[in-house]
């Protein structure tokens, strides 16, 4: 049972970081029905720039944690919206009316430069980073094994639900989400009411990457380590995510991350690590073929 409850914590905290990388893919799609395959490498670049921004803060003497974790975390969210801003304002915009196919094409291209960016930027070696969040709680023992739950782990909780519900209230409260909502059901009546459609989208793409930069961080403080490469793995398993939760669904963005999170942790913790990948995926496909719009997703209905 303790060893369950371990594995338990360790996939809800690893689902919490895909969650908020699959938010961006589900906000892209929601708005402008595009699958944006570079957000994963917008979540390296904001790890690298947390990476960047803490050696920086570090070598001119700011070594309180909140302090340093506060103005990390801005600085990454800053610089990774300017990010998101520049991809949209370059590859997808010039190409939004254009065939289906060519802003897919473009996206996995840009996806690519990324990577290839930051490997001639930051080299192809692994970068680490000493812990900075340290300590946890026994919650019990049984049999000599000790449930704990560490302290960086309960950050990544609490940050993820802290984001879940302002997001919530962006979209639900705010004039940029009553605009979001309104592109996503009809971009051109949208913009004959007067709503600022490319700047709504453009918005979305800053929002998006915004988040996973604070993904990119919360990945670096918990594993320790990062390298050019960890943008596609992530995307493509928080594409997932979105995917199983119901693609165009914030809540099913989450609930996605938590489930293929959950998948990856028990099925490496019982079974052989070298095929969680595998189970994550086969779950995915099992799903869509009960409920093809994913678990909290809207059937798309086509008027005629």
């Amino acid at each position: 049972m303790a060893y369950f409850v371990q594995q338990l914590i360790n996939g809800i905290a690893l689902g919490s970081i895909y969650g908020l990388i699959a938010i961006g893919y589900t906000m892209v799609y929601g708005i402008v029905g595009m699958i944006n395959f570079a957000h994963g490498d917008i979540f390296m670049v904001g790890a690298f720039i947390a990476l960047i921004a803490f050696l920086a803060l570090i070598s001119i003497g700011i070594t309180m944690i909140p302090l340093a974790l506060l103005l990390v975390l801005l600085i990454a969210m800053l610089l990774a919206g300017v990010w998101g801003w520049t991809v949209e304002r370059i590859a997808y915009r010039p190409l939004r009316e254009s065939f289906r196919l060519a802003p897919l094409i473009t996206a996995i291209g840009m996806s690519i430069v990324l990577q290839n960016f930051i490997q001639v930027a930051q080299g192809a070696r692994v970068k680490p980073l000493q812990p900075i969040v340290t300590g946890g709680y026994v919650l019990f023992t049984e049999q000599g094994f000790s449930v704990i739950v560490s302290n960086i782990q309960i950050l990544i909780v609490v940050t993820t639900l802290v984001l879940m519900m302002i997001f919530w209230l962006i979209i639900s409260r705010t004039a940029l989400g009553r605009a979001q909502r309104a592109c996503e059901q009809d971009r051109l009546m949208a913009s004959l009411s007067g709503v600022n459609v490319d700047r709504t989208i453009s918005l979305t793409f800053v929002l998006g990457a915004a988040l996973a930069a604070v993904a990119g961080l919360l990945y670096l403080l918990y594993y320790g380590v990062i390298d050019f490469y960890i943008g596609f793995v992530a995307g493509i398993k928080a594409f997932t995510a979105a995917v199983f939760g119901g693609i165009g669904s914030l809540p099913g963005a989450m609930l996605g991350g938590l489930i293929i999170g959950l998948i990856e942790t028990f099925w490496s913790a019982y079974f052989t690590i070298e095929y969680k990948d595998v189970a994550a995926f086969a779950m995915l496909a099992v799903v869509l073929i009960f409920f093809p719009s994913g678990l909290l997703g809207r059937p798309e209905v086509e008027k005629v």
